[in-house]
């Protein structure tokens, strides 16, 4: 059980406080509500390129990493499609210096050409090297606009082409962060050996002064239902064949994606798993075969992908495929089947707990869900699902019409 107390600053600030005496250290996680579906779709990429930018200094701080590798901390952050989250590490005696820097880069960062133009050549190379210049590297590219025809997942965090970020202005950049980075679109948690007051104290004194901001979240359209199966083949420089099929599936918010997360484990985690077991071990089509989710808190993805082995022809791998899905909604599976992808989800949510870090990154996250119970609730979640769930879920996506398909041969 995480225990924790909230509390709100006067400029919309939300602060969650963890307290855990068994430890030196505390950690200070920053959640700010923005992802790549707030983007611009002509103007993708923002909030990653943020995420590199949020490290570059602000106008008081030079080297953010600098100061804090000298109080003894570490740093790191993330980009999904729905937030953007920062988080670092400090012996709790030196946490004002974590609050210090912080605050001042929500509130003055660094907006020089010359950083812009740094951490634009950053990006720009991580989107050659992960997602054009290595085998299956732009699946990602191919398989979100065949899926999504109206909701931003259209795009990946890195953004849709290259071109979005070379030429992303400075004026572009400001605006981004005027209409995102601001104390009311962000949770703050404080985890670690902080007592409430002097969480309170230091909060009020560092984030307190910054003023809140219009937030400026473009609308988006909820995806229809797809009535249709979509299909795409792409040739390219490769060892071997792949196979990508992409299911729609309920929200983060709904039960039906604790349903399908647990199906997704029967399907494809690890040597035990039916896909891996049926047509990579029993039956060899595949030298490769996984199952897992897109993770998203709208409405996502569950993905089978798969890397053929020679001679099987993309239609039999599909067929296959097809196959041990449809086993899923035709007969319930085995109570000791599902008891034991039960087990592990609540095994992994436990061992999340034990470290500071972690037990902010969720908090964070349940807040952004909308109920930070679900720090709580989410093993208890996993553990209602019944074999008649994961029946009818899969009765309801496994449909050939929510399917997209990237066929991915080799040249």
């Amino acid at each position: 059980m995480i225990q924790y107390n909230t509390f709100t600053l006067n400029n919309g600030l939300t602060v969650i406080h963890h307290q855990d005496e068994s430890t030196q250290l505390c950690v200070i996680n920053t959640l700010y509500n923005v992802g790549s579906k707030h983007e611009d779709p002509n103007k993708t990429g923002f909030a990653h390129l943020f995420e590199h930018l949020m490290f570059g200094g602000s106008v008081n701080i030079e080297e953010f990493d600098e100061e804090l590798q000298n109080a003894g901390g570490e740093s790191n952050a993330f980009t999904s499609n729905d937030i953007t989250n920062y988080y670092l590490t400090l012996p709790s005696n030196n946490i004002e210096t974590g609050f210090w820097l912080e605050s001042d880069r929500m509130l003055s960062l660094d907006f020089s050409q010359e950083s812009l133009d740094v951490q634009k050549s950053v990006v720009i190379e991580e989107f050659k090297e992960r997602y054009l210049n290595q085998p299956y590297g732009d699946v990602w590219l191919k398989i979100l606009p065949l899926a999504y025809k109206v909701h931003p997942y259209s795009w990946p965090t890195i953004g849709k082409e290259i071109s979005h970020i070379e030429n992303a202005t400075l004026d572009d950049v400001k605006a981004f962060f005027k209409s995102f980075y601001c104390p009311n679109n962000a949770v703050l948690v404080v985890a670690g050996n902080i007592s409430l007051e002097k969480c309170k104290t230091l909060c009020e004194k560092w984030f307190a002064p910054i003023p809140k901001q219009q937030i400026n979240k473009p609308p988006y359209q909820k995806e229809p239902k797809q009535t249709e199966p979509r299909k795409e083949t792409v040739y390219a420089e490769v060892p071997q064949d792949m196979i990508v099929m992409a299911y729609h599936i309920p929200a983060r918010t709904e039960n039906g994606y604790y349903v399908a997360d647990l199906i997704s484990d029967i399907l494809g985690a690890g040597k035990s798993a039916r896909l891996y077991n049926a047509l990579v071990k029993k039956n060899p089509m595949f030298s490769e075969l996984d199952a897992y989710l897109s993770g998203d808190i709208d409405e996502g993805l569950l993905l089978v992908e798969g890397k053929l082995l020679p001679n099987i022809s993309m239609e039999e791998a599909e067929n296959a495929i097809i196959s041990e899905l449809d086993k899923l909604k035709i007969a319930e599976v085995e109570e000791l089947e599902l008891q034991k992808v039960k087990n592990k989800s609540e095994t992994n949510i436990l061992f999340n707990d034990v470290g500071s870090l972690n037990k902010a990154m969720k908090l964070a996250y349940a807040w952004v869900l909308g109920d930070i119970e679900l720090v709580n609730k989410e093993a208890e979640i996993y553990l209602s699902v019944n074999q008649n769930d994961i029946k009818q879920l899969a009765k309801e996506i496994f449909d050939l019409n929510n399917c997209s398909t990237i066929y991915y041969r080799k040249k």
